[in-house]
C-alpha cells in the first residue's frame, strides 16, 4: 500500500507537469485553432531561461521563477508575431509545420547556447520530505501539485472573472464576431500565446527537482502532453489537466508494477481506449458538422 501511494503521488506530479503542457497546446487551439507543436519546446527553454537566472545568475529561487516566466511570456509574444500571424489563414497545414519547425529551431539553439548536458535547478523543495508514519513523501512531487492547483486557480479566475479573460473567451467561441464586437483579436492572441508560454515554463521549472532539465526535454514530454490534451478533450481547460493526470498516474504505476517497456506504451493504449469509447475525449463536447 506504501508503494501504491508513493507511485501515485510520484505520477500525480509528473502528469501535473503534462497537463500544464497540455493547457498550452489547448488555450492557443481554443484562441487560434492553431495546435502548437512547439509547446514543448517553449517549455524547455523556460526551463533553461530559469536555470540561466536561477544557477548562473544567483538569482534568489522564486525571484528567478519570475524573471523566467515574464521573458518566456514576452517570447511567446514575439513567437506569435513573426511565425504564426503572417501565415493565419493560410491552410493548417502550412501553420503546424510551422510550429513544428519553431521547436526544431529552438532545440538547436538550446543546444548550442546551454549544450547537451543535464542539468537541473536548486529548488527550496529538492531535499525535503514529508513523513506520514512509514509513508514518506518528496516535498519536491507535492509542491508540484501543490503549484499546479494554484495556478489552475489562478488561471481559472482570469478567465472567468475579468475583462481581459472575458474576451479570450469570446474570441475563442467566434474570432470574427468578438472583432465586430470591438474586441482586439490580435491583441488577444498574442496575449494567449503569452500566457501559454508563461504556463510552459511553469512547467519546466517545476520538473526541474523531478528529472533534468536538457534540450530534447520539450520534445520527449511534448509527445505525451500533446494525447494528454486529447484524453482530456482537445479544447476543454479541465480535461487538459484531468488528461496529463491521468497519463502521469498510468505511466507510473506502468513502470511499477508492470514488466519493462510498457511504462511508455500504457498511456498511449489507454488513450486508444478512450478514444474508441468517447472520440471526442473525457470532457470534450460532441458537436454535429453540417456539409
Amino acid at each position: 500500500m506504501l508503494d501504491f501511494v508513493q507511485q501515485l503521488v510520484s505520477g500525480i506530479a509528473l502528469g501535473c507537469v503534462y497537463g500544464l503542457i497540455a493547457l498550452g497546446f489547448v488555450l492557443v487551439y481554443k484562441a487560434t485553432e492553431v495546435v502548437n507543436f512547439a509547446q514543448g519546446d517553449l517549455m524547455m527553454l523556460g526551463g533553461f531561461f530559469a536555470f540561466t537566472f536561477i544557477s548562473l545568475l544567483g538569482f534568489n529561487y522564486w525571484l528567478g521563477f519570475i524573471a523566467a516566466v515574464a521573458a518566456m511570456a514576452m517570447f511567446g509574444m514575439l513567437a506569435e508575431r513573426l511565425v504564426v500571424r503572417p501565415i493565419l489563414g493560410y491552410p493548417q497545414f502550412s501553420i503546424i509545420m510551422a510550429t513544428i519547425g519553431l521547436g526544431f529551431f529552438l532545440r538547436s539553439v538550446a543546444g548550442m547556447i546551454w549544450g547537451t548536458d543535464d542539468l537541473k535547478i536548486e529548488t527550496p523543495f529538492s531535499h525535503g520530505v514529508l513523513r506520514l508514519g512509514s509513508l514518506v513523501l518528496a516535498y519536491d512531487k507535492l509542491s508540484v501539485i501543490a503549484a499546479t492547483i494554484v495556478l489552475c486557480g489562478v488561471l481559472y479566475l482570469f478567465f472567468n472573472k475579468t475583462t481581459l479573460g472575458t474576451a479570450m473567451r469570446a474570441s475563442s467561441e467566434n474570432m470574427l464576431a468578438a472583432y465586430y464586437m470591438g474586441i482586439p483579436v490580435k491583441r488577444v492572441v498574442s496575449i494567449v500565446w503569452a500566457i501559454s508560454a508563461a504556463v510552459a515554463t511553469c512547467a519546466g521549472v517545476l520538473l526541474a527537482p523531478i528529472t533534468f532539465v536538457h534540450s530534447n526535454v520539450g520534445l520527449v514530454l511534448g509527445l505525451k502532453a500533446f494525447p494528454a490534451a486529447v484524453l482530456g478533450g482537445f479544447g476543454s481547460i479541465p480535461g487538459a489537466v484531468v488528461g496529463g493526470v491521468l497519463i502521469g498516474v498510468i505511466e507510473s504505476m506502468a513502470g511499477f508494477y508492470l514488466p519493462q517497456g510498457w511504462k511508455d506504451v500504457a498511456p498511449y493504449l489507454v488513450l486508444l481506449a478512450v478514444l474508441l469509447l468517447k472520440p471526442e475525449g473525457i470532457f470534450g463536447i460532441h458537436t454535429r458538422k453540417k456539409v
